[in-house]
């Protein structure tokens, strides 16, 4: 009986890999596309040399997506412009009854996509630092090969981007407060309160359809208020946390999605609304079930 060819052996060490390397891309890059596109490019790596001269492949690939996503991340070159119409945020939905994803774990044990928006306010080395060690453990020599840095500095800069996103993150009352302003906004939307939308919506706000026929950008708080009744039809849906962003998630009588909305809310008022209406991209998302 012959033996594995060699390919194939490299091939299946590699997809044992897979999962956690994917992990480690999307917490980096914050996109499903560029992830693909990074894994893609540590397999075609190690294609090209072998395994024969790595001891540690699970570390040899876990730093050469790092390095891969540090490099995208600097060049400005993730997250691409596509069509407008084509354009649709990865969403997490969570049941306001049910604990939200950043709750369940603590902060040095997982990152969940609620904390992407975090991650984005750190600088790449900052960002590499703190998803590689907090969320993968990687150790700091590791990560210091791969920004150039000594282990001691890379230990600083970990807790740098630790301390900035602890700073970030929101606190429940906050996310309380949050929430009232965005009752309020529906309860207006649906008994048709002109007035009181304005009250609540922020002057430049940016309401974002995602409908059957593209995408459908309002801005300017008298455009939204006109404009608000796909908001207040929803407003007899159930509240959800959607990617940490107070929101509402409506449902058919036949139980299948109906629309999702997502706040953001500052200073008091709404600054900006996403509702995605459009059942093929809501057929996309990972939704609870019906409450």
């Amino acid at each position: 009986m012959s033996g594995t060819h060699p390919a194939d052996a490299i091939a299946a060490a590699f997809e044992a890999h897979r999962d956690r390397l994917t992990a480690v891309a999307y917490r980096m890059l914050g996109s499903h596309a560029d992830a693909d596109d990074a894994v893609q490019e540590a397999w075609l790596r190690l294609a090209r040399q072998g395994t024969d001269t790595i001891d540690n492949l699970g570390g040899w690939l876990t730093t050469v997506v790092g390095r891969i996503s540090l490099d995208l991340l600097r060049s400005g070159r993730t997250r691409p412009t596509v069509p407008l119409d084509d354009q649709l945020p990865d969403l997490t939905v969570t049941l306001d009854d049910a604990p939200a994803a950043e709750e369940l774990v603590a902060l040095g044990d997982s990152v969940g996509l609620a904390l992407l928006t975090v991650l984005d306010s750190l600088r790449p080395d900052e960002r590499l630092a703190f998803v590689l060690h907090d969320v993968f453990a990687v150790s700091h020599g590791e990560i210091g090969t791969i920004l150039g840095r000594t282990a001691d500095a890379t230990k600083m800069l970990t807790s740098r981007a630790r301390r900035k996103v602890q700073a970030a993150r929101q606190s429940a009352s906050d996310r309380r407060r949050h929430r009232e302003v965005v009752a309020a906004f529906l309860a207006a939307a649906r008994e048709g309160r002109f007035e009181r939308l304005l009250e609540v919506l922020h002057p430049e706000v940016r309401f974002t359809v995602h409908t059957p026929d593209g995408q459908f950008v309002t801005l300017g708080a008298t455009e939204v208020a006109t404009r608000a009744r796909v908001a207040g039809s929803a407003a007899r849906g159930h509240a959800a946390t959607v990617n940490g962003r107070p929101g509402v998630i409506s449902w058919n009588e036949n139980g299948t999605p109906l629309s999702v909305l997502a706040f953001t809310v500052a200073d008091g008022r709404i600054t900006e609304i996403t509702a995605v209406i459009d059942p093929a991209k809501l057929a996309l998302i990972d939704l609870p079930d019906p409450a």
